[in-house]
């Protein structure tokens, strides 16, 4: 049985004591940025007050204001609150916080910008450590408070808390035996497409050396018009002009009423009104506002912002089928909402019946779920390979047996974090995932934030190599060339 210590590491604001357990030091829920709260809510993250003494880093942190998962999301995915004003924070697992130039991985949690935290058990850094790499993982503001767009108020401020912790790591990192020139930025979903956005953020340049997006890539954004008509709602639910000032007052718990409202309208969103929001379904994304977010990410990554971050892209099988099959939607699907949805991604009445082919015999639920998962995560994924020279691409296919969920979006975070074991972890993987899955998937992830290069070839327009996980019965590494790359082709100029 292992027993903890307290250890106590220097950062620029203060002491910190973090506990040692096994071979892993973890100092859990430092502030990077001051609570944005008062009159900081709102505006762009400040640096934090010194503290005198040593500060307490072995609980995590409090966690930024948020919704909660809805049923039946809610039994799937672990979403820890943690109550506090001092929600800009951030946790470190390290080997031996004496050590020097060991690679970092900073963590972006996902949760369609609206929830997740640090706090997740699954995303606990330690197996990493234990493997040799400082693991970090952050907080930022979620929904309206971090993504909506006020006139009076700095746009992106989730994508700017962001990037205050990742001058966090810049600045404090080798106080934990951390390499600040060896970042690799990573996340999923939504932390993905975060990661999406700081590659092309002029404000990101140079905090990080590698990315991994895993599930989430460069498109997942919202034009300044959208996120305008967001905040008009936002602000006739609230009934205070749509302002930094007016929302201040306006206490956190009504403008998430006023965020599950918005919910409830985009269910049957109105195209005229909702633009891109109709198929992104997200209403809070980070917002092209010509300042932070000066273009389209795609369009500033194929113009050269990510050169020389090494990439690792890529998504699962099934993704969608984690939204489409515990809600009922697949089963409700039938061929006039087939034809819908591949209208709405602007595919032709010939690709839905290549779709078709492909599966033969599926129901339409199963064929709807195949074409959103391409369109929202495997297409972002390949086209971010395609402008970033020298990336690598991946795709998870071990099925859980958990509800026909098959291997759905989410489902590779804990084989990535070897967390198999983690609390609430069964609910969407089972009860006995692979362990040698989990091996290989995390050795593939430790390798590239290591040295750029999880072991398989890179994806290059004349091999189109991808590395499947778990998609066989041998869990380690499958090269495929290409796979299902005739569906792929009918997205050419489409996605």
């Amino acid at each position: 049985m292992s027993t903890a210590t307290s250890i106590i590491a220097d950062t620029a604001a203060g002491a910190v004591q973090g506990v040692r357990t096994g071979g892993v030091v973890a100092f859990l829920g430092v502030p990077y940025a001051a609570a944005p709260v008062g009159e900081r809510r709102f505006r762009a993250p400040e640096p934090v007050a010194p503290w005198a003494g040593v500060r307490d880093a072995v609980t995590h942190g409090p966690t930024a204001p948020m919704p909660g998962y809805p049923p039946p999301f809610d039994a799937l995915l672990p979403n820890p609150v943690v109550a506090g004003d001092e929600y800009l924070n951030l946790s470190v697992w390290t080997p031996d916080p004496d050590a020097q130039g060991l690679p970092v991985l900073v963590w972006i949690h996902g949760g369609a910008f609206v929830n997740g935290s640090s706090a997740v058990p699954l995303t606990d850094g330690s197996a990493f450590a234990r493997d040799g790499v400082v693991t970090v993982a952050v907080n930022y503001r979620l929904g309206a408070e971090g993504f909506a767009l006020l006139p009076d108020a700095p746009p992106n401020r989730g994508l700017l808390d962001q990037v205050a912790a990742l001058e966090w790591v810049r600045d404090n990192v080798a106080a934990f035996g951390g390499d600040p020139d060896t970042v690799t930025v990573a996340g999923e979903s939504a932390g993905a497409m975060s990661i999406g956005a700081l590659l092309a953020m002029p404000r990101a340049a140079g905090l990080f050396r590698r990315a991994v997006l895993q599930s989430g890539a460069a498109h997942h954004t919202l034009s300044s018009s959208t996120a305008s008509r967001v905040t008009d709602f936002v602000a006739a639910e609230l009934g205070v002009p749509g302002t930094a000032a007016a929302w201040r007052d306006v206490p956190s718990e009504r403008v998430l009423a006023a965020q599950n409202a918005l919910g409830r309208v985009l269910q049957r969103p109105d195209p005229a009104r909702w633009g891109e929001i109709v198929v992104n379904l997200m209403p809070f994304e980070p917002v092209v506002d010509g300042e932070v977010l000066p273009a389209p990410p795609p369009q500033s990554i194929a113009a050269g912002s990510a050169a020389g971050v090494d990439v690792l892209v890529g998504a699962n099988r099934h993704e969608y089928r984690l939204f489409f099959v515990p809600t009922g939607i697949a089963d409700k699907a039938d061929g006039a909402m087939l034809a819908a949805v591949a209208a709405g991604y602007r595919l032709p009445e010939a690709a839905l019946a290549r779709y078709r082919s492909a599966s033969p015999g599926a129901a339409p639920g199963t064929v709807l779920s195949e074409i959103a998962t391409d369109w929202f995560y495997r297409m972002p994924a390949l086209r971010l390979a395609e402008s970033v020279p020298g990336s690598h691409v991946y795709e998870f296919g071990w099925e859980t047996p958990v509800g026909g969920l098959g291997a759905c979006h989410g489902l590779e975070v804990p084989f990535v974090f070897d967390t198999l074991d983690a609390p609430g972890v069964p609910a969407l993987v089972g009860p006995e995932p692979p362990q040698a899955l989990a091996d290989a998937v995390h050795r593939a992830w430790v390798a590239f934030a290591t040295t750029g290069d999880p072991g398989w070839p890179a994806y290059t327009p004349d091999r189109r190599a991808v590395a499947r996980f778990g998609s066989g019965t041998d869990p380690a590494v499958e090269v495929v060339d290409d796979p299902r790359g005739d569906l792929r082709a009918l997205w050419d100029g489409v996605r």
